[in-house]
């Protein structure tokens, strides 16, 4: 497969019958100069020595020259076949709550941008291990399916944003049954789900849901992001202005609490282990810790070999016409005179 690494600079070209209207003219004004010196049968017989035809060639070796040179620039690229890499490591997806409590500005900036601060950097100290990112509200959906492309797995990271699923609530249980169903069934370890949520879910019952996931070999790391004693959540007109806080139908500010027991039994029950988040420690490097200390199975991924230059064939050649050029005399070859 061919592709040019700049293909910006094939616009050189509209140059070349520019340059080849440029070589014509010096051509005939060079010849109009030495018409110019006197008698021109007498100005023939002293140029009898030059050739018309290795000068013309001399003048076709350096236009094929410059397009050879423009063509170094665009660089051509060859390669791309599929290569299997092969590693180790375990499949760990990042569940992450978008729902409106985490607005909440207990942790600074908000508990929602911290946490995509802090997976973020998680993601950037994964060596081998398959990373996806699952996010919730209400629901749950699979934003990033397990992959060894850490860079693609940022870039969906970094589009998340709240209010991406429009049904509200909290549904941790539907985030721990979407990492079940994205997992691999059939084998009962090197699963990981590291769940990250204030904990306030309404909508089911999460510790049940994480024992029948524990069941089939997974264990969840907990995240309690925000505090205790709860926090309002703030809300924006459609120019990110705030124009107050969330309040409920009889007009007091809804507060929103972590729910730390519920997140400690999720994480005791599969395993794992319950974090609160702080200001300024990761909370995700100590989970990283744990991980590095699991055992590892054997992943494989297809992946893109990296294109390979070949400017330097087209330079090359281009300094052989080059050379030719300069060792191509303009004289014409003297015959010998037969011995009688």
């Amino acid at each position: 497969m061919l592709r040019f690494a700049n293909p910006e600079f094939f616009h050189l070209y509209w140059l070349l019958p520019l340059l080849l209207v440029f070589l014509v003219w010096a051509w005939h004004y060079k010849r109009s100069l030495i018409g110019r010196l006197g008698d021109s049968e007498l100005v023939e017989k002293l140029m009898n020595s030059v050739s018309r035809k290795k000068q013309a060639w001399k003048q076709v070796l350096l236009f094929l020259t410059i397009a050879a040179l423009i063509f170094a620039l665009v660089n051509p690229q060859v390669g791309t076949r599929f290569e299997e890499v092969k590693r180790e490591g375990i499949d760990v997806f990042i569940a992450l709550d978008i729902s409106k409590s985490m607005l909440a500005e207990d942790i600074a900036p908000n508990r929602f941008e911290k946490a995509k601060h802090e997976i973020g950097r998680f993601i950037d100290r994964l060596e081998g291990d398959r990373v996806g990112l699952i996010t919730f509200s209400g629901l749950a959906f699979v934003q990033c399916p397990l992959t060894l492309d850490y860079s693609a797995a940022k870039l969906f990271l970094s589009d998340v944003e709240i209010g991406d699923i429009p049904t509200p609530g909290t549904a941790i249980s539907e985030a721990i049954s979407t990492a079940s169903e994205a997992f691999v069934k059939k084998e009962l370890k090197h699963k990981v789900l590291v769940l990250i949520t204030d904990g306030e879910d309404h909508e089911g019952d999460p510790v049940a849901v994480a024992e029948e996931a524990a069941q089939a070999g997974m264990v969840i790391y907990t995240i309690g992001i925000g505090s205790p004693q709860g926090a309002p959540i703030p809300q924006y007109d459609s120019r990110g202005r705030r124009i107050g806080y969330l309040k409920d139908s009889s007009g007091q500010i809804v507060t929103t609490r972590l729910d730390v027991e519920t997140l400690e039994k999720i994480a005791f029950s599969t395993g794992g282990q319950f974090f609160i988040a702080s200001t300024g420690n990761s909370e995700l490097s100590r989970i990283f810790t744990e991980i590095a200390g699991m055992e590892k199975k054997e992943l494989s991924s297809r992946e893109f070999t990296q294109f390979e230059d070949r400017f330097q064939i087209v330079l090359a050649f281009a300094l052989l016409l080059l050379l030719i050029e300069a060792i191509l005399s303009e004289r014409r070859r003297k015959k010998r005179k037969a011995i009688s």
